[in-house]
């Protein structure tokens, strides 16, 4: 991923600013406040959201305006350029918009597999790291560093030191053995006090128990006294509900029997008023009969006196049409007179183009030219073929004589070289008194060599034996405090009947035992067979170097020869090969001849064909081929423009002559009288006519719309009167008369069972609002005297409630020893809080596990790491070291147990960690962070935004930085800083630099 232009609506102090073309290696420069951490901060945001308010980091919501949010323009490797945009939206992350190459779009999931479900912290551990990280290491406690440098390998930042840290001091916090303090050494001591209290309570709770079983006896008979006084309530107000509707369901009953005497009969609803109703419209409607009938004849005798000429009519959409060709007409006349005058203007210009080409041919030939845009475009490279080699030939004349020259002065220098080289003969005999002089010089460098490795080698074997006693030592007391730990977890199993619990512990402390005298047993250290090899050495060089012959003799003569005729060799071999890529250069020149000479047979001949193709002469086509291309190609189109003419002329002809044809048929229908007129005065008569024939015609028609209205009026009602007749019928049919005598009897009779039937419905909704159900109601309807039966339930009640009185009296005394007991003995108590410290002694033993778990966790995966990730980024960090530092640091070695790390010097020393110089261990730090970019992250190819990390570093150091982090060719490298003698390492064009002033400016 590189970015490759930002462009800031508005972020912190910054608004509108756009930043194109960022490079691989870009370098922001400003003074403090200019904006570096603010364009840094941008990057974060519009890839992995702004900060929320809960964050720790600025969230820099503009002050002054209310735009917020921005957008890059990036390139991914698989997905080509995307346009990533954030602003504020309803999210305090802010609604980001991603559009890809191909017009894809989408929001956070896209966005989020675009980065491969990289988070925002993981992007700032391995690829953003400002000065926080590195005075992190100034502000620890030396025995802190090696354990910090080792979490900034795994993770890329503090967190594995950091985490590892609070786990210890968590389970520290929660139990030490021998320990008063810490947590479940307070829980255990507080349950073995309340277990002997509460064993001395447990005496006192026998006659406890017989009261509490007493009084739970009573309590049981006094519900079923209350459940009884609950039934003997519910039927007294049962009785008393009886006694308020009981006329309303004597009426009800009375009202059921007389509406089954009444027969159910059928009537229409409102069969009466609908009857009378038909008689009152009969006499209105015979009238409007009337009085329509004579209307109708008036209108038949006026549309006979009114009749169109209808011939003249139905012709009418002959006459408007021709009528309306008129002014076509008329326009046809007028352009065929002005395309008349564009022929003439035609013909002109042909004229013109023929004078200029001076050809012989005629039109037809030339017409058959073929002048399409692929010989058009044969004709411009041609013209354009004809000045380049023009242009070459010049060029290859001059670069000919400049070669030509050096090649000659490359000779002459060889030749003056050889004649100042020593002989052959000579120079053997000069190098043999040489070999002797070094043989003894040799063997003593050999041999202090050796010497140096076995003294090392016998430094690291005596370290090595004191850090496998210090490992030994520090697994014993490992050892020994797990085994107290499982001991106190035995005896709290056996004070407190858990037997499991027990088990388990007894188990793991046999085990740890074993291990712990196993790891006590005396190991064998073998003897590195390296050091026996160099000893060896040792000994075979003295030897060699007391046998070895060696005679003092000034050499020094014989050296500054050696030497001067090395140097002359080397430049002869200098120059040869210069005079050997001058030759090269020759010869280049002399293709170059060749190659001109083969495309300019090339163009001569397709000139040549060309000319036969356009029918030009090759005296105007060396010069002028293409102008004379373009006059033929103005020619063609003219003379194609003057043909469509002609045929646009003899088209207005044709059109005219049809419209005069049909002009004449209409006189000679409809004008015989006035055959002497013209086209407008024709027009103007027969639209006259049209316009009389046609308001007859409408006259005509509005009469006849009317005659038939009425008669229409007529025919509905006519059909309304005979409806009337059979709606009467219809109601006599649904009542079941013959007459109307007979259907009014029957609405009387229908009348008196609705009126029952109303009186009946209005009870039922009376009773509706009472409790009792029907079945009680009917049952109830056998009782003589309610009262009587009232007063009885009433006393069976009072004597009930004597009852539970004296019950509940002796039940406050039994409960008032109960409370005596309980405030003296305090049993339930002491129970209830030995339950409550048990359970906490349970929960926290739990917690204290699940820590355990934790750091056994993470010691695990920090020795997988070790061995299985670790080798790789450690190999890519050594190289970054040893180049940082010249070569005095070469190795970086994982601690042989925990976190941490050792360095190894070129003199084979090794340091911790907290024993190396502030920038030293900076420099460890950065190498670290960017092994893990190259290794573990390689498939990451994110941007390194670094933010003045090297300010400790000196200007050496510096310059290695510089140079360390140009070597990075797959990611983009964003460096923030506001040092300028950091910024003589890179070039101008590289360089942005920022003004501290607002608005904010950019400067080249």
């Amino acid at each position: 991923m590189k970015i490759i232009d930002m462009y800031i609506y508005g972020f912190g102090k910054l608004e509108n600013v756009n930043i194109e073309n960022i490079k691989d290696f870009q370098i922001f420069y400003g003074e403090n406040e200019a904006g570096k951490s603010t364009i840094m901060s941008f990057i974060h945001g519009i890839l992995f959201g702004f900060q929320t308010k809960t964050q720790n980091e600025l969230r820099y919501e503009p002050k002054l305006h209310s735009k917020y949010g921005g957008k890059l323009r990036v390139i991914f490797p698989s997905n080509g350029y995307a346009v990533i945009e954030r602003v504020k939206g309803k999210t305090a992350a802010g609604d980001v918009t991603v559009t890809l190459e191909n017009g894809t779009t989408g929001g956070e999931e896209l966005l989020k597999q675009l980065l491969s479900s990289v988070d925002k912290g993981l992007f700032q551990s391995i690829f953003s790291f400002n000065l926080h990280g590195l005075q992190n290491i100034n502000q620890m406690k030396r025995e802190e560093i090696g354990k910090f440098l080792f979490s900034a390998g795994a993770l890329g930042s503090e967190r594995l030191s950091y985490t590892e840290t609070e786990i210890q001091k968590e389970l520290d916090n929660r139990f030490k053995p021998g320990g008063k303090k810490p947590l479940l050494n307070e829980k255990l001591l507080a349950i073995h006090q309340l277990n002997e209290e509460l064993k001395k309570a447990a005496r006192k709770n026998q006659e406890y128990t017989r009261l509490v079983k007493l009084k739970e006896e009573l309590q049981k008979e006094m519900d079923l006294i209350q459940g009884s006084l609950r039934q003997i309530g519910r039927r007294i107000n049962k009785l008393s509900e009886w006694k308020k509707i009981q006329p309303l369901v004597l009426e009800e009953r009375w009202i059921e029997n007389e509406v089954e005497k009444l027969e159910k009969l059928f009537f229409p609803a409102k069969g009466i008023e609908k009857l009378e109703r038909l008689h009152q419209l009969l006499p209105s409607l015979k009238a409007q009969i009337s009085s329509l009938s004579e209307r109708a004849e008036n209108l038949k005798k006026e549309i006979e006196l009114v009749k169109p000429n209808q011939p003249l009519l139905e012709a009418e959409s002959d006459i408007l049409g021709v009528i309306d060709q008129i002014p076509l007409y008329e326009q046809l006349d007028l352009q065929q007179n002005q395309e008349e005058i564009k022929l003439l203007e035609f013909n002109d210009k042909l004229e013109e183009i023929k004078e200029k080409l001076h050809l012989t041919i005629n039109e037809e030939e030339l017409l058959a030219i073929n002048t399409n845009i692929f010989i058009k475009d044969q004709v411009l490279k041609l013209s354009e073929q004809g000045k380049i080699l023009n242009e070459t030939k010049e060029k290859l004349d001059i670069q000919f004589n400049e070669e030509k020259k050096q090649l000659e002065e490359f000779e002459e220098n060889i030749r003056h070289i050889e004649s100042r080289l020593i002989p052959i003969d000579e120079r053997a005999i000069v190098e043999k008194q040489l070999l002797k002089s070094n043989d003894k010089r040799n063997l003593d460098i050999e041999l202090k060599t050796v010497q140096e490795k076995i003294s090392l080698y016998k430094k690291i074997e005596e370290q090595e034996k004191i850090n496998i006693q210090n490992l030994k030592k520090q697994k014993q007391i490992q050892l020994f405090s797990f085994g107290l730990i499982l001991f106190v977890a035995a005896v709290f199993g056996l004070v407190f009947n858990q037997l499991a619990l027990s088990l388990v512990a007894l188990f793991l402390l046999v085990a740890v035992g074993m291990f712990f005298f196993k790891s006590r047993a005396p190991k064998k250290v073998f003897k590195n067979n390296e050091l026996l090899n160099l000893l060896e050495e040792e000994r075979r060089l003295a030897k060699e170097l007391e046998s070895t012959e060696y005679h003092q003799t000034d050499m020094s003569l014989i050296h500054t020869k050696i030497a001067l005729d090395d140097r002359l060799k080397e430049e002869l071999q200098v120059q040869r090969i210069k005079l050997e890529q001058q030759l090269i250069q020759y010869e280049k020149v002399i293709s170059k001849f060749e190659k001109w000479e083969s495309e300019s047979i090339k163009y001569k001949n397709s000139l040549k064909e060309m000319c036969a193709q356009l029918k030009i002469p090759m005296t105007i086509a060396h010069s002028f081929l293409y102008e004379a291309f373009l006059l033929i190609e103005q020619y063609k189109t003219i003379l194609k423009d003057k043909r469509l003419l002609l045929e646009r002329l003899d088209n207005f002809k044709m059109k005219k002559g049809k419209f005069l044809e049909e002009l004449q048929c209409i006189v000679n229908r409809f004008l015989l009288n006035q055959q002497n007129l013209n086209v407008s005065n024709i027009a103007f008569v027969l639209r006259n006519m049209l316009k009389e024939e046609q308001e007859k015609s409408a006259f005509f028609k509005e009469k006849q719309q009317k005659l038939f209205e009425i008669n229409t009026d007529l025919e509905q009602l006519k059909q309304e009167i005979h409806h009337i007749e059979g709606e009467k019928i219809k109601l006599f049919q649904e009542a079941n008369v013959e007459n109307e005598q007979q259907f009014y009897e029957r609405g009387n009779e229908t009348e008196k069972r609705e009126k029952l039937l109303e009186r009946l419905t209005d009870i039922q909704q009376q009773l509706q609002s009472t409790y009792l159900s029907k079945l009680e109601r009917i049952s109830y309807l056998q009782i003589s005297d309610s009262d009587e039966i009232i007063s009885e339930h009433e006393e069976e009640a009072e004597t009930l409630k004597l009852k539970i009185t004296k019950l509940q009296e002796h039940h406050a005394s039994l409960k008032m020893e109960i409370q005596s007991l309980e405030e003296g003995g305090l049993y339930s108590e002491l129970l209830h809080q030995f339950r409550e410290k048990k359970y906490e002694l349970e929960e926290a033993a739990k917690e204290w596990a699940v820590y355990g778990i934790a750091q056994d966790i993470l010691s695990k995966t920090i020795e997988k790491y070790k061995n299985i990730h670790m080798p790789k980024m450690l190999g890519k960090a050594e190289g970054f070291l040893s180049f940082l530092t010249d070569g005095q640091y070469i190795r970086i070695l994982p601690q042989s147990t925990g976190t941490g790390f050792l360095i190894e010097r070129s003199d084979h020393t090794i340091f911790e960690a907290n024993e190396l110089s502030q920038a030293t261990t900076e420099q460890v730090y950065v190498s670290i962070r960017l092994a893990l970019v190259t290794t573990l992250y390689e498939k990451f190819q994110f941007p390194i935004v670094i933010d003045d990390s090297f300010v400790n570093f000196d200007e050496k150091r510096t310059g290695k930085m510089i140079t360390l982090l140009k070597t990075f060719k797959q990611n983009q490298i964003l460096f923030f800083t506001c040092h300028a003698h950091i910024l003589k390492h890179f070039q101008e064009k590289d360089i942005y630099s920022l003004k501290a002033s607002y608005p904010f400016h950019l400067l080249g």
